[in-house]
């Protein structure tokens, strides 16, 4: 697969996964009214069929396998990471079709987890990362589930995530998956930008999480330099969900359900429009991205103050926005 016409084709295919996949996921959906209807714990104001990140599901699977076969990947780590992410796809997809109790789902994803840190330590890595390939991952999925809110957020951060990884990676094995990741999630998007035709569903969300997890954990198994860098694409999402988590629980709130108090979900529903606040989240994150990859050629010195920064920018952010939600809230009420 190595060059451009190998790149350009792996990349077709799986663009092509995404959109045709979503096309009969759209279907299957509305002929079993697997639908999202509007109420006051969702961003969106029409019903809409979930379930949608099915297709990008299939992608990976078929792109595990495809690197198992070209010896790319060692069969058992290809195996067993798929196995994770049938476990995650699995349990979303059941929700999907009737809901789950949180802690049922909970418990999937820490199995998944325990899975890709199998992988990582059965090759022969330390069990530190092996451990923080389990907390990655239950983390992520549960980061992607919370902050799929609002019409093109929750694909177009993995997309460019996953494409700026891949940059890491290059030419590594694992950048060819996380190419995959990217192109699928652009296959998905036009059914998915505001106006939404289909939601991901938990089917998408989870597995978009479990997938940047891997991608995340087997950096520093791939012997990238400055694996820690990759985390700054992620900020954006990192600190919302930590954050409104932690207030939610503060106010001893019932964290695990569904609610509308992210800074995205507060920011959409002042403007009473998604597209804004997913491309300035889009933004957010290519910067951090073209951040990350000019850090890592820069020395330690600089990856830290970058990462730092990044980080302490992010967290202003939220401030900012919720305290100008709440003020404009209480002129409203004036």
């Amino acid at each position: 697969m190595a060059g451009f016409p190998g790149l350009a084709a792996w990349c077709l295919a799986h663009l092509a996964i995404g959109l045709i996949g979503t096309w009969l996921a759209r279907r299957y959906a509305l002929r079993r009214q697997l639908i999202d209807q509007p109420d006051e714990r969702r961003s969106h104001a029409v019903a809409t069929p979930r379930g949608g990140g099915i297709a990008i599901v299939a992608s990976a699977l078929l792109a595990f396998g495809w690197l198992a076969w070209t010896h790319a990947l060692p069969g058992a780590t290809a195996a067993l990471l798929a196995a994770g992410l049938v476990l995650v796809a699995g349990i979303g997809w059941l929700d999907d079709h009737r809901p789950l109790s949180p802690w049922l789902r909970l418990c999937v994803h820490a199995v998944s987890g325990c899975v890709v840190g199998s992988s990582i330590w059965l090759q022969g890595h330390s069990l530190e990362v092996a451990a923080l390939g389990v907390a990655v991952t239950v983390v992520l999925v549960n980061v992607w589930n919370f902050m799929d809110g609002i019409d093109g957020l929750a694909a177009s951060q993995a997309l460019l995530v996953a494409a700026g990884w891949a940059w890491l990676a290059w030419p590594q094995p694992w950048a060819w998956m996380l190419i995959a990741i990217a192109a699928a999630c652009l296959g998905f998007l036009p059914f998915n930008l505001s106006p939404a035709r289909i939601f991901l569903g938990d089917v998408g969300s989870g597995s978009l999480g479990y997938l940047l997890a891997v991608g995340l954990s087997w950096l520093p198994a791939g012997a990238v330099r400055w694996p820690w860098l990759a985390w700054l694409p992620l900020s954006a999402f990192l600190v919302d969900a930590a954050l409104t988590l932690a207030t939610r629980m503060l106010r001893r709130e019932q964290w695990w359900k569904p609610h509308v108090q992210h800074v995205y979900q507060r920011w959409a529903g002042r403007l009473r429009r998604h597209a804004p606040v997913s491309m300035a989240y889009a933004v957010w994150t290519a910067c951090a991205v073209a951040t990350m990859v000019l850090a890592r050629e820069a020395g330690t010195g600089v990856g830290v103050v970058a990462l730092g920064t990044g980080y302490a920018a992010a967290t202003v952010a939220w401030l900012w926005l919720r305290q100008d939600r709440m003020s404009q809230g209480r002129q409203w009420q004036s």
